[in-house]
């Protein structure tokens, strides 16, 4: 009887998900489907419908465990599952100890762990992970590596980072997965060994000798000619050192050159790259890769912010998550750019930014008081609104209560949700804020906001008068021209006092460059807006003189 046959009799048979010898000789005629016949479609359709049994079964009859752990292991070894090889490698581990399994549900949500699967699979050719310091990347990339070893041993790999401290940390770690019996990795691959390894030179080889290891781990810059070469894997872990480095021009171009001279070079064809790395400029070499090969299909870059659509935590793993309020207080002690960086996947230039978050002046408390402890009549207390055009574009109103010559700006509605909630915000904000006059642009969505929002605040008793004005003035001009009107007459709330909008508005304003692309400029351009209004009633005073001063 062939294969298939008894494949066909064995999912029909009624015992199937309730005999625990039935499925386990499901399992191995996948196995055995792949071995005698190489249909690996098949195997892997059969072993991966038995592991969804057992693990159902499993929570009610131990029995099943086992027959979960099988499938899992043939799917790991010859179908090349990484999800598989990722659960089962670790299933020794206590569970509080385990890497995989807690984060999974994340990981796979964000298209990582699919990613790597790519990879493996030679739907890719270049892949670029970035994510958040401590969010796990880098130990997801140890364990793709020791599987892509042990799938193919006789091939040889290159990893490099910024530094040999960081190699050797990263060789230890594999090594440890190899050969720890804490981990499963023999089970997987009981017929490889391990040939060789050095401490010192940080490599580990498999199998038979070749003069090129199975996996070779060098810091960039170091010797590699003649020693190393790559027909596997070139992986890349924070080949930028830090921010000192990215925000040197000649320091990136430098190791950019490094990387194409040290480490390309030792690519063979068919070799892949796998970058991991936390996005610092966008000059740095994945800055080079993307303008080289954004359009390519075989080509992934992919860049993780921590936070989702709705300001929450993406990385709130089961266990060593971190939660929204980590990343909040985080952000709090940080500047900007940093957090921008290492946190939200944001490459800045610091060199070219508009509004360093240095040189802008703030104020904390509230508005400014009399003698007595009451907070001073204002001169004015004045609005202006950026609104959203089309697309991912932000709705940007500003509420600036004025001084003298200084602008104290105590409201902001920065949101890019549907058209008619933001204008119950922007005329709520309005009101609450007793606002007696607000520009809109009138651009084509700014009339009809600006006509919406005057009568919801009419409806609403309050006080404030839409004006609407087109602008004819380029944008970006009018940017650059009123920034330093900004800096000195505008303060800003004290960090400690950001709502969620006042924190999205102060980001963009932080991170907008005055060269190169800005993904969003709607917080500087109504900050322009701003300056612009509340100098033309500077510019409208009257002053009185006598006749005598006139001569006359």
């Amino acid at each position: 009887m062939n294969c298939k046959k008894i494949i066909e009799q064995l999912e029909n048979a009624p015992d199937l998900k309730t005999n625990p010898a039935r499925l386990k000789d499901y399992i191995e005629m996948g196995q055995n489907i792949y071995l005698t016949q190489k249909d690996y479609e098949e195997g892997k359709r059969i072993c991966d419908y038995a592991r969804q049994i057992a693990l159902v079964k499993a929570r009610t009859n131990y029995a099943y465990y086992d027959l979960y752990l099988l499938a899992l292991k043939y799917l790991a070894r010859y179908f090349r599952d990484f999800d598989s090889y990722l659960i089962f490698v670790e299933h020794k581990r206590e569970s509080k100890s385990q890497f995989y399994l807690p984060r999974r549900p994340v990981l796979r949500k964000l298209n990582i762990v699919q990613s790597l699967q790519d990879l493996l699979d030679d739907k890719l050719d270049i892949l670029s992970i970035s994510m958040g310091t401590g969010t796990g990347k880098s130990t997801l990339e140890e364990f793709f590596v020791s599987y892509y070893m042990g799938l193919y041993p006789e091939k040889y790999n290159l990893f490099s980072s910024h530094t040999a401290s960081i190699t050797d940390m990263f060789y230890r770690a594999v090594y440890t997965i190899i050969s720890s019996s804490e981990y499963a990795w023999r089970e997987v691959f009981p017929d490889i060994k391990v040939e060789s390894k050095s401490d010192k030179d940080q490599f580990i080889n498999l199998g038979n000798f070749k003069p090129f290891k199975t996996l070779s781990c060098k810091s960039i810059g170091s010797a590699t000619a003649g020693v190393t070469r790559a027909n596997g894997l070139l992986c890349c872990d924070d080949l930028i050192e830090g921010k000192e480095e990215a925000f040197s021009p000649e320091r990136l171009e430098k190791k950019y050159e490094s990387y194409s001279i040290d480490l390309r070079t030792r690519k063979m064809e068919g070799c892949k790259e796998l970058h991991i790395c936390t996005r610092w400029s966008v000059h740095d070499i994945i800055g080079h890769l993307i303008a080289m090969y954004e359009d390519d299909p075989r080509a992934r870059f992919i860049a993780i912010d921590c936070y989702d659509e709705n300001g929450e935590s993406v990385f709130n793993y089961k266990v060593n998550g971190f939660s929204t309020q980590y990343f909040k207080d985080l952000e709090q002690s940080m500047d900007s750019v940093s957090f921008q960086c290492m946190f939200r996947s944001h490459p800045i230039e610091r060199e070219g930014l508009l509004y360093a978050e240095e040189e802008l002046n703030y104020y904390l408390g509230g508005l400014p008081v009399d003698d007595k402890g009451n907070t001073r009549e204002p001169d004015a207390i004045l609005g202006v609104c950026d609104t959203k055009d089309t697309g991912t574009d932000y709705n940007c109103l500003l509420v600036g209560v004025m001084y003298g010559n200084k602008v104290y700006l105590e409201d902001v509605i920065y949101d890019n949700g549907s058209p008619y909630v933001l204008d119950e915000l922007n005329a709520d904000c309005l009101v609450r804020n007793n606002v007696q006059m607000c520009q809109f642009e009138s651009n084509k969505e700014g009339s009809r906001t600006g006509n919406e929002v005057q009568k919801l605040i009419d409806a609403k008793g309050g006080r404030c008068t839409i004006t609407k004005k087109y602008t004819t003035q380029n944008k970006e001009t009018k940017i650059m021209v009123n920034s330093d009107w900004v800096k000195k007459h505008v303060l800003f709330k004290d960090k400690s006092e950001w709502n969620k909008m006042y924190s999205a508005f102060m980001n963009n304003v932080f991170t907008y460059v005055q060269l190169g692309k800005n993904k969003h400029d709607d917080g500087v351009d109504a900050l322009a807006m701003l300056a612009l209004f509340v100098q033309s009633f500077e510019s409208s005073k009257v002053e009185i003189f006598s006749r005598a001063s006139l001569g006359f």
